[in-house]
């Protein structure tokens, strides 16, 4: 499902990643660890193709994303569903037009919309909150609403950026049980936190970056 092979990415002289080499295989949860400027947010951007690597090969559901031409990098990100720690919420749009968004983009029928934002937000706990505003919401319902958002096109692969970042350790538990739903479904999923509460209640397979670099495994949790 992913693959780095050798990627290195440079802000101005600041190395952000350093030859990073790593794999991880369709349907896994993995976590990736590390303090803040460890490059975590970096490695997702290369993902998506928001950044382009200044070495190295970077490889997402079967494509180049090196290489991909600029035009190509939506249709990547169709594949993609992504969740980040300032939630992005649309502040006059309704839960469900939010959630909507990205089938509107795409030009998806009015039924088809309906359907699948419903299903989304069945999947979240949260379709009794459809017609409210972002404002009207806890923290943890915004952040549902994103979770929602990402997954209504049914991605391969989710990435969560800091996703329960300002959650308390209660709902930073709701949240990462519902990843481990989504994933127990087929959804590849990438969680980049520093939150070791995560770690713990997420018991799955760690990389470690620090300082760009990305640390041996020390094993794999089942």
């Amino acid at each position: 499902m992913i693959q780095l092979i050798h990627v290195s990415k440079r802000y101005d002289q600041r190395s952000a990643l350093s030859d990073v080499t790593l794999e991880i295989g369709k349907g896994e949860f993995v976590l990736l660890m590390g303090p803040s400027g460890a490059g975590k947010s970096t490695l997702l951007r290369l993902l998506i193709g928001a950044e382009r690597p200044d070495e190295g090969q970077v490889f997402v559901h079967q494509k180049n994303v090196t290489t991909l031409k600029q035009s190509d990098i939506p249709y990547l990100r169709r594949k993609v569903g992504t969740v980040f720690q300032d939630f992005r919420l649309l502040p006059k749009k309704s839960v469900f037009d939010n959630v909507a968004l990205p089938l509107l983009v795409q030009g998806v029928s009015a039924d088809d919309i309906s359907r699948k934002v419903t299903e989304a937000l069945r999947a979240v706990g949260i379709e009794h909150k459809r017609d409210q505003l972002p404002a009207g919401l806890s923290t943890g319902e915004q952040q549902r609403v994103c979770i929602a958002r990402a997954i209504v096109n049914s991605p391969v692969l989710l990435l969560a950026d800091e996703p329960t970042g300002n959650l308390d350790p209660a709902l930073t538990v709701e949240i990462i049980e519902l990843f481990k739903t989504i994933n127990a479904r087929g959804t590849t999923v990438v969680v980049a936190t520093h939150d070791p509460l995560v770690m713990a209640q997420a018991n799955r397979r760690v990389l470690t970056l620090s300082q760009g670099r990305l640390l041996p495994e020390q094993g794999v949790s089942s």
